[in-house]
């Protein structure tokens, strides 16, 4: 593919993530994303030409945007890596809520499509394997437990910052997102078995 196809397809990708953030599943359709990137009716339909196309798109440009973001070198302390997750937190409710909001719709719309279920799944599973990378990285217990207990702790907070509600980012804890993630690392590798 040239550059000028492979730029028209990230700026239909790009748009597609916008349509789905902001319209929802069913606002998803290839006649939205050709009015959201600016193209001419059909274009959409050319590089994506069904719906399924369409979601597998978004999912693999939801990926990419993701994996950029958290391109770089690894925490080399427990301070740094409480600023680090703080910043992903930070971009969710800010600059990749889009991104984030588009990742959650496909995740409902997986509940129906197996074969975006099957797509979505290594996805999610490799947040695991991460966040037991950073943990290591950062002097801080790695295992199978302490990792599932940070990335789920994680992942359950982002439906808050995405909403936003003031009451609950404050009963939460996530209206100081740094003060949050250190009192997160200190209470998931505090070391204590049940």
């Amino acid at each position: 593919m040239n550059q000028g196809n492979q730029d028209r397809r990230d700026r239909l990708r790009d748009a597609a993530v916008a349509v789905l953030a902001e319209a929802g599943g069913r606002g998803l359709t290839h006649r939205a994303v050709d009015a959201a990137a600016d193209v001419p009716t059909g274009t959409a339909k050319n590089y994506f030409p069904t719906r399924d196309a369409l979601l597998r798109a978004v999912a693999e440009r939801c990926l990419e945007q993701y994996l950029a973001l958290t391109a770089g070198p690894p925490p080399g302390d427990a301070e740094q890596l409480a600023g680090l997750l703080a910043a992903l937190l930070r971009n969710v409710a800010g600059p990749g809520r889009p991104r984030m909001v588009a990742y959650m719709e496909l995740q409902t719309e997986s509940t129906r499509r197996p074969w975006l279920a099957a797509l979505l799944d290594p996805i999610g599973a490799s947040d695991f394997t991460a966040h037991a990378h950073l943990l290591r990285a950062a002097g801080l217990p790695s295992d199978p437990r302490t990792a599932r207990a940070l990335t789920l702790a994680l992942h359950g907070a982002i439906p808050h910052l995405l909403a936003g509600a003031p009451d609950a980012l404050a009963a939460s804890g996530l209206d100081d997102l740094d003060r949050f993630t250190r009192d997160l690392l200190s209470a998931v590798c505090a070391g204590e078995t049940p």
